[in-house]
């Protein structure tokens, strides 16, 4: 790459990074260069990738070419600053995230998620599965990647990236909807049809004191589309539902539940005391349990399927309702 300020320089994309988005790659190696100019340089056409234009939100592969239009230049090297260690996860986490592997191949792990367990930190929140994640590297350089996420008190289905290349193939198809989800999920109440759609748009309830608590608005509210199906029922007081979420909202499932007067057994955050049944011995926790993926396997060859079973909680409420489980 040539160093002079009046020429156009390229420069190629490395192999760790893989699956970068283009803004960030920029970033690590232009920190000077503004968001604002380079998003200027983006549409007008001034930074390429391949010869083709590009937004900053794409991401970019090993070997492709990055066209730098005159004056983009990298910055003088920073002092070099200590990077903070990442805390080692203990024998009995590693154990413990080991233990939660239902699939893993060079593409991907499927960690079957117990209820209670937070994927990511927060405030309060130290033990996740973004810091176990170490333990689940199985031989491999690079460290796993989170590429969706499940609330704490929802179990089953997690996928983890082995790699770059398959975090940003997985991320592709969640965004494209190519993966089917299927939850199921204890309600209080019957659903009124056997089977149907929610379609009620959802956004963050202003001023509530969890920042990630939504409501329905049919104003400002983004689309969500939830298809369902009652697989048994228990006379008026309860049924399990089969829940395929179309879009990928916050609390999406747990929202249209209690929105269609059936919320799910346990989720008091949405459906108050009328989300609990004192019959039930594990009542107040939530029912609700990603079942299975089926997507596109991110090697391009053929599909990924996998189930998880349910948890404990959730087994012993189905046992007691005596609900059947075989339509799946």
């Amino acid at each position: 790459m040539s160093d002079d300020r009046g020429l156009v320089q390229t420069r190629a994309v490395s192999r760790d990074e893989a699956g970068l988005r283009l803004d960030r790659w920029f970033q690590r190696h232009f920190p000077e260069l503004s968001h604002g100019a380079l998003q200027k340089l983006l549409r007008t056409g001034q930074v390429r990738v391949d010869g083709k234009r590009v937004e900053g939100k794409d991401r970019v592969e090993p070997g492709q070419t990055v066209r730098l239009p005159p004056g983009v230049t990298a910055a003088p090297p920073r002092p070099a600053v200590a990077a903070r260690p990442r805390p080692s996860v203990s024998d009995r986490d590693a154990q413990e995230i080991q233990a939660l592997v239902i699939h893993r191949d060079d593409w991907v792990i499927a960690l079957n998620k117990p209820s209670g367990l937070a994927v990511q930190g927060g405030s309060g929140t130290e033990r996740h599965v973004d810091g176990m994640l170490d333990a689940l590297r199985f031989g491999f350089e690079e460290r796993p990647r989170l590429v969706h996420r499940l609330d704490k008190d929802t179990s089953g289905l997690l996928l983890i990236a082995r790699t770059g290349q398959a975090a940003k193939r997985l991320s592709e198809s969640f965004r494209d909807r190519e993966t089917e989800k299927l939850y199921w999920a204890v309600v209080v109440g019957v659903p009124p049809r056997a089977e149907g759609a929610i379609d009620l748009p959802l956004a963050k309830r202003p001023g509530a004191r969890d920042r990630e608590t939504m409501q329905v608005d049919h104003e400002a509210g983004q689309k969500a589309l939830t298809h369902f199906r009652i697989m048994d029922r228990a006379a008026g007081r309860a049924a399990l539902l089969a829940l395929w979420p179309r879009t990928g909202r916050t609390h999406q499932l747990r929202v249209h539940c209690a929105e269609i007067g059936c919320p799910i057994l346990g989720d008091r955050k949405y459906g108050g005391e009328e989300a609990l049944l004192s019959a039930v011995a594990d009542s107040r926790r939530l029912h609700l349990h990603a079942r299975r993926l089926l997507l596109p396997h991110p090697s391009g060859k053929g599909e990924l399927r996998v189930q998880a079973e349910l948890p404990p909680h959730f087994r012993r409420t189905v046992e007691a309702f005596g609900f059947s489980t075989t339509d799946d």
